[in-house]
């Protein structure tokens, strides 16, 4: 009898690779740019979107897939400013793929700038997983420290940008800005670092700026391929 190892598990992977690679190329020849947010619980995903969504009160095209292990709170509170639908994994401590498809069918067919999905709060599990989208930005807030960086690598490695929330916290926690950023950078050189205060706004144009930038680079590469 003839005995043949089948390697499921790499199979499984592929399969998943494929499938977010094309969604992903669905979402860049419609012009939607897909930005993955993540960060440790309470750092500020939905504040920031919030403010995103304030600051182009209506000039982009936005919508949002939240995730959270229970409770749609951070769905109600996007809910008057943009589409969105929750993403419950009930356990789960990050999103996968299939989540976000169901969660694409229950946003329905619109035309969109941006899709945002804002994964659930934990700085390990969602580094490994690709949600089909273009763009990965982990937030840090100033109240977790600035060693976040240093001590969770794959996180900022696999990121490309990276928001640093609640700066009207500054003098009143210690974290060096500086720090964070030079310690990001020497996992990924490339990283963007933005700082922002959601709160009182700072930083958002900048933030709003940026995302422009990569929608226009997305929208340039659809029309050269």
């Amino acid at each position: 009898m003839t005995v043949r190892t089948v390697p499921i598990g790499s199979e499984v992977l592929a399969d998943a690779r494929r499938a977010a690679a094309e969604l992903r190329d669905g979402f860049r020849r419609r012009g939607t740019l897909v930005v993955n947010l993540l960060s440790s619980p309470g750092a500020g995903k939905t504040s920031l979107l919030e403010a995103t969504a304030r600051y182009w009160n209506g000039a982009r095209r936005m919508a949002v897939l939240v995730g959270d292990i229970a409770t749609d709170r951070d769905a109600q509170r996007l809910a008057p400013w943009t589409p969105v639908v929750q993403l419950t994994t009930g356990g789960a401590c990050h999103l996968e793929l299939p989540l976000v498809q169901r969660g694409l069918e229950a946003l329905g067919p619109l035309e969109l700038d941006f899709l945002f999905i804002e994964n659930v709060g934990n700085l390990v599990c969602p580094a490994s997983h690709d949600l089909a989208e273009h763009l990965r930005v982990v937030v840090l807030s100033v109240t977790e420290g600035d060693d976040k960086p240093a001590k969770y690598p794959k996180m900022f490695r696999t990121s490309q940008a990276l928001v640093i929330n609640k700066l009207d916290l500054l003098p009143y926690v210690p974290f060096d800005v500086n720090a964070a950023v030079e310690d990001a950078r020497k996992i990924q050189p490339d990283i963007k670092a933005i700082p922002v205060s959601c709160r009182e706004g700072n930083g958002v144009d900048a933030w709003c700026a940026f995302l422009d930038e990569e929608l226009g680079r997305l929208r340039t590469s659809c029309h050269a391929g």
